[in-house]
């Protein structure tokens, strides 16, 4: 294997996020305060929504968002199968029943027929999964829903950044949730972001979020604060801390810069594969802006699996992925829910062949080359 490995993803952090880092550990105010608001405030700005709640992670996120629009036991909440498993996981912990759709065969997204194929009375909220950077065809999802009384609540952990029809993602539905995980085109490390322009809902999850704690209860311990405060309900310890907030500050204000920078790897990648038909580049609609989270390519014509090329890769020195295992594929689910093959024949058929390459800002284009050429030498040898 060669020296230098080159990873999937890896965060880019700034001289001037570490010495804010520092500065917050000198502060001596570690945990939720003025650092994570103005994060909230700078986030509330980009999306252009009312509120902006910062969580402990993607998944917290959605767990309070759910329970912050009233779904429960007895619900059905609508979702994506190729998606990560907290999607999933999330609905269980609010007592719902998960209902899984099939996707789009271009974008990878939840298919907005089979999402109306599978609304019943009991359906009460639809949960879009963004994926790889790229918004669902939410024009086709909303009036599902409004017309209805569903709600949606957008799985946007892939989507700093993005728009859906020059509009920020982030205010198109109830609420939208984001990941800030470190391979994430931002991040605090762990931690996320609840965005809406619903006051109730986000006022619910604040409270939700700091153990059902009334929302002046932040400050306590501080020279401003009341030692008293009030349960308004049971909660949970989803806060995002200061500590977290200030590499969050700099990671933000970076986003367009880190984006842009994606958008030319992409951009060289999807060039470079042109002439290779066992290749197929990301389908980006022209309603989009992506954030090129992750760069999926589809594998066909060749003697070997997909599996086969992840290893090939690793020992040339490159690392990727596979995003995702279809949620009804693993064990769990399946042997929760009765799923067997051919029940989502799209995500069965893609799940098979997609791969994801290498994609960060610090990434040379040499680097792209390097993956390009790897690829190239790996299909010559295995052609069908």
């Amino acid at each position: 294997m060669p020296d230098k490995f080159l990873p999937l993803a890896k965060p880019d952090l700034s001289e001037e996020e570490i010495d804010e880092v520092v500065a917050t550990l000198r502060s001596g105010w570690l945990v939720y305060g003025p650092r994570t608001q103005r994060l909230e405030e700078d986030f509330r700005a980009m999306t252009g929504t009312k509120h902006a709640v910062a969580v402990s992670s993607c998944t917290a996120g959605m767990h309070l968002a759910l329970l912050a629009a009233g779904i429960g036991p007895g619900d059905e909440v609508i979702t994506s199968t190729l998606t990560f498993a907290s999607t999933v996981n999330v609905i269980l912990h609010a007592g719902a029943t998960p209902v899984l759709a099939d996707i789009c065969a271009d974008d990878l997204n939840i298919d907005p027929a089979e999402i109306a194929r599978r609304i019943t009375s009991k359906t009460k909220a639809i949960m879009p999964v963004h994926y790889a950077g790229q918004a669902c065809r939410m024009d086709e999802i909303l009036p599902l829903a409004r017309d209805r009384g569903i709600r949606i609540i957008e799985d946007a952990a892939h989507c700093a950044g993005s728009s859906y029809k020059e509009q920020p993602v982030g205010g198109i539905g109830d609420a939208s949730v984001f990941s800030f995980y470190a391979i994430k085109n931002m991040t605090t490390g762990e931690g996320g972001m609840v965005t809406t322009d619903d006051d109730s809902l986000a006022n619910r999850v604040r409270i939700l979020r700091n153990n059902g704690l009334d929302n002046n209860a932040w400050n306590r311990y501080s020279a401003a604060g009341s030692p008293f405060y009030s349960v308004l309900e049971p909660g949970f310890n989803y806060r995002l801390t200061d500590l977290q907030a200030a590499i969050g500050i700099g990671q933000l204000h970076r986003l367009p810069q880190f984006n842009a920078r994606r958008a030319e790897l992409a951009a060289r990648y999807t060039e470079s594969f042109a002439e290779l038909p066992e290749i197929e580049t990301p389908t980006i609609r022209d309603d989009v802006t992506t954030n090129w989270y992750i760069y999926v390519i589809r594998l066909s014509r060749l003697s070997i699996s997909r599996d086969e090329v992840v290893a090939e890769l690793k020992q040339r020195g490159i690392g990727s992925a596979v995003h995702f295992l279809p949620v009804h594929m693993h064990p769990y689910y399946r042997e929760t829910f009765g799923y067997k093959a051919g029940d989502y024949p799209i995500a069965e058929r893609e799940f098979e062949r997609i791969l994801s390459l290498p994609l960060f800002p610090q990434m040379t284009d040499a680097d792209v080359d390097r993956v390009v050429s790897a690829v190239e030498e790996i299909v010559a040898q295995h052609r069908a």
